[in-house]
This record gives structure tokens, C-alpha cells and sequence, in this order.
């Protein structure tokens, strides 16, 4: 197993935190809407059909998910070419972004085919572009390498920077709307930018953090068993976390009658996580990656477990799940990347290939998120419900989707972790 006993094991300064993981306060600005308000739009507000809109999400991000991992390759490739060549793509990238993400709100008044077509072209463009930012940015940190507590607070940077873009897109949507929305996210996208060019001549990262025990890449990631385990938790566990992420607004709505709460509820969501993270860095340094991360699962399953007998006049009882749930989902946030980082430089490819697990890992997300919204959404239209209905049994659909499904899946998640910290030993480690 590689030594990283040369890597730095103080705390990151903040200014290269914040100049590293600024970039995650646009891109949030980009996810959010896409995953939580765009179905509903486009649904509520367009009038498209559940099973047609779900049936052109599961196809448009299954795409974009397919081709990560060559995004990820391509993301070695720009980091080998030099910092210069890889923050030129990523501002590229971020403007193709924009005007995309600009463009889903925008959709012609025509047909449902029409709609469909322009969803369907609007969000490749911005998906795929997102795609090229987010995995370039996070190459560019998990070439760090470092000891685990180190690798945490790397992840926790950005990670923590992503949570307050989702604060700040939580309620910039439904408050000023999507146009100055889209507005915002072009001047994050600007500073946060210029903050990412600064690291390419920082002096408090030493260059031989991103050199350490390199050899040429493997074929594919896929031959390194500890990343196909880890990647199966993480999938299972990104499954549990997609579909109410989907069926946020359709609950809130629906089942709690309560509409005007959905901008407080993501706000107390995930600025529980925020104030969170903190306190998962500091389990890492008591318990270890993988124990702190399945005492996430366990605590985000007890605060879940009562949601489906929730029912309208239920709210605050919601509120206080979504504050104690959303601290649990701090783990969900900084310990997985910091598993990976480890994963990547135990098998000796950190400095050459972490574009390529970066892509898979990006990959494996996309298609959480698109079988959230492509299985759940039909399924649901097949049991009765549809948007705005009153009918019990619809209703009581959408509820066991919403509390039930995350539960199942969480703890099968639990199971595989556990079973990969036996398995692997450094997973363990403080």
C-alpha cells in the first residue's frame, strides 16, 4: 500500500479551501434546479405528462451518464497538459453551461413534442457541460491525495461551498425567479473561476502531493476491486437520496398541502448539512472514513422512517425531519469523495488517472438520479397518482415512494459498506 507519509497532514489553509471549492457554489446553482424544480415546471407549469416527461429525463441523463467516463479521461488528459489547459476547458465548459441552463426555462409555446424536444436538447447541453466542470474540478482535488483527515477536509471544502450554492438556489427560483437566477449563477461562475486560477501557483500545496507514487493508468478503473465495492455503495446510497430529491415538490404539495413551505424546508434541509459537515470531519478523526459515513446512513434512516404517515397539517413535524436529516446528509457529502481519494492513490494512480474513477463515479450518480426520475415518476402515474390530485390512494402512492423506498435503500447501503470495511482496512482509518 503506497505511503502518504510526505503528504501534509495539517488542515488545508482556508484560503485554498475556499479558492479550490468555490466552484461548487455555481455548479449547486446548476443541480438543484435541475433535479428538484425542473420536474414539477415542467409538469405543473407546462403541462407535460408525467409518463413523457419521466421518460425523456431517464433518457437525457442516462446519456449524459454514459459519457462520463470519457469526460473523465479527458479530464486526465487537460491536468497533464498542464493547470493552464484544464482551467481554459472548465471556462468553456461553464458558458455552454449557462446558456444551457438559461434555455430550460425558456421553452417555446408549441406542442408536448415540442416541449419535449426542447427539454431534451436544453438539458443535454447543460448537463454535459456540467459534467466536464464538476469532474475537471474534482480531479483537481483528489490529485491532493493525503491522509484520511485531509482527504476529508478537501471533500468538506467543496462540498460545504456546493451546500451553500443549494442554500442560496433553494430560494433565488422561487423568489426573483429563473431569469435572474441564471443571472447569478453566470457571476458565481466568474469569481469562482478566478479563484480556481489563483491555486494554479499556489505555494501552500507542494507539488509533490500530486506526484506521489504514480505509474501509468489502468485500462479502467473496474479492475481495482475496492472501487467496484465502493462504488456499489454509493450507488445504493445515491439511489436512497434521489428519489425524494425528485418527489420533493410533488410531497410538499400534494401530501402536506403546503407549497409556500418548500423554499424554508430546503433551506433548514440543507443548512443542516452545512452546519453538519464540521461535525463529520471530526468523526473521521475519532471513528474512521467508513464508520463515520454508515453512522450518517443509520441516523438519516431514523429521521426518515416516519415519513410516510405523514399527511397534510404535518409540516412542522416535516421541518423537524428535514433539519435532522439534513444533518445527517453531511456524511453523505464529505466522507464518500475522501473514501475515493484513498481508493485512487492505494491502487498507485493518484497523479495519472483520477479523471478516469471520477468519470465512473459521475457516471453512477447520473444514473441514480435518472432512475429516480424515469422509474419513480411512471410508477406512479401506473398506482393513480397524478400532479394536484386529492385521491387517498394516489396520495398514499406517493408517500411510500417519497419515506419508504429512501429507508430500503439506505440500509442496503449500511449492509455494503459494512461488509467493504472488513474487506478493506484502510477504510477504517483515522
Amino acid at each position: 500500500m503506497p505511503s502518504h507519509s510526505s503528504v501534509p497532514s495539517k488542515p488545508l489553509p482556508w484560503r485554498v479551501g475556499l479558492a479550490y471549492g468555490g466552484l461548487g457554489v455555481p455548479l449547486a446553482f446548476v443541480s438543484l434546479p435541475l433535479y428538484v424544480n425542473l420536474p414539477h415546471h415542467y409538469a405543473a407549469v407546462a403541462g407535460v405528462p408525467l409518463a413523457g416527461l419521466g421518460a425523456v429525463l431517464l433518457a437525457t441523463r442516462a446519456l449524459d451518464a454514459v459519457l462520463d467516463p470519457a469526460l473523465g479521461r479527458m479530464a486526465d488528459r487537460l491536468l497533464q497538459s498542464g493547470l493552464r489547459t484544464a482551467w481554459l476547458a472548465a471556462v468553456l465548459s461553464s458558458v455552454l453551461m449557462a446558456l444551457g441552463f438559461a434555455a430550460l426555462w425558456h421553452p417555446p409555446n408549441a406542442s408536448q413534442a415540442s416541449l419535449l424536444g426542447w427539454l431534451a436538447a436544453s438539458l443535454l447541453l447543460c448537463t454535459l457541460a456540467y459534467s466536464a466542470v464538476s469532474i475537471l474540478h474534482q480531479a483537481w482535488g483528489t490529485r491532493w491525495g493525503g491522509e484520511p483527515d485531509w482527504r476529508a477536509r478537501v471533500t468538506a471544502w467543496r462540498e460545504g461551498s456546493t451546500l451553500a450554492g443549494v442554500l442560496l438556489a433553494s430560494v433565488l427560483p422561487t423568489w426573483l425567479g429563473f431569469d435572474a437566477t441564471s443571472m447569478v449563477l453566470m457571476m458565481a461562475l466568474a469569481l469562482s473561476l478566478l479563484g480556481l486560477h489563483s491555486l494554479r501557483r499556489s505555494s501552500a500545496i507542494p507539488a509533490s502531493t500530486v506526484q506521489l507514487h504514480t505509474k501509468p493508468a489502468k485500462p479502467s478503473p473496474w479492475a481495482d476491486a475496492s472501487f467496484r465495492r465502493l462504488l456499489s455503495v454509493f450507488m445504493l446510497n445515491g439511489v436512497a437520496a434521489a428519489i425524494p430529491a425528485t418527489l420533493l415538490p410533488f410531497f410538499v404539495m400534494d401530501r402536506l398541502q403546503a407549497p409556500d413551505l418548500r423554499p424554508l424546508l430546503l433551506v433548514c434541509y440543507f443548512g443542516a448539512a452545512a452546519a453538519g459537515l464540521p461535525l463529520w470531519v471530526k468523526a473521521v478523526s475519532r471513528w474512521g472514513l467508513a464508520p463515520s459515513w454508515r453512522a450518517g446512513m443509520l441516523a438519516s434512516v431514523i429521521a426518515f422512517s416516519i415519513t410516510p404517515w405523514l399527511g397534510a397539517g404535518d409540516s412542522w413535524i416535516f421541518t423537524i425531519i428535514c433539519l435532522t436529516s439534513g444533518l445527517a446528509l453531511g456524511a453523505d457529502l464529505a466522507l464518500p469523495g475522501a473514501l475515493l481519494t484513498g481508493v485512487i492513490h492505494e491502487s498507485g494512480q493518484g497523479g495519472s488517472a483520477e479523471g478516469r474513477y471520477l468519470g465512473w463515479w459521475a457516471c453512477a450518480a447520473k444514473l441514480n438520479l435518472a432512475l429516480a426520475a424515469g422509474l419513480c415518476l411512471p410508477l406512479l402515474a401506473a398506482m393513480g397518482y397524478r400532479s394536484g390530485t386529492t385521491d387517498p390512494a394516489g396520495l398514499q402512492a406517493l408517500a411510500w415512494a417519497y419515506g419508504g423506498l429512501p429507508c430500503l435503500f439506505k440500509l442496503m447501503a449500511w449492509a455494503c459498506l459494512w461488509r467493504g470495511e472488513r474487506l478493506h482496512q484502510s477504510w477504517r482509518l483515522k
